[in-house]
């Protein structure tokens, strides 16, 4: 009997556990940073097993999908993951242009005018920044 509660106890952390962390986000980390686009249905159909077995944390899953943008079906030739943007960086944590452009050409197949000198720069602020791992630079 000892045995027996063992393993359903293990189990059960097991299954809380990947409903904590989320299933998109698990095992799509490439598509964090979405902010639209269609509904992946298998996500979806993952979380709402948590919401089945346990309320929270399949809410809370849900919550987390959303949230990172891991919910969302990759529109592939216009979603780069936010890791290989790292590499537009210069040593002092600024945007290299040409760099950006390159990688945004090779990764997507689109060409945009990032020297064209009517281009709008925005500061980000700092929650945004550490959402990427990044460090300010002033």
């Amino acid at each position: 009997m000892h045995m027996q509660n063992r393993l359903i106890s293990g189990v059960l952390a097991a299954t809380l556990l990947t409903q904590l962390s989320a299933c998109g986000t698990l095992f799509y980390p490439e598509r964090r940073g979405q902010i639209e686009g269609k509904v992946d249905p298998v996500v979806v159909a993952m979380d709402a097993i948590g919401i089945l077995f346990f309320v929270i944390p399949g809410l809370i899953a849900f919550g987390i999908d959303f949230a990172t943008g891991a919910i969302y079906l990759p529109n592939g030739q216009y979603s780069m993951a936010p890791d290989t943007l790292r590499q537009a960086l210069n040593a002092e944590g600024r945007v290299d242009n040409a760099k950006l452009k390159a990688l945004i050409e090779q990764h997507t197949g689109q060409r945009l005018p990032l020297d064209d000198p009517r281009l709008i720069r925005h500061s980000g602020n700092v929650e945004q920044l550490a959402a990427f791992g990044l460090a300010p630079a002033a």
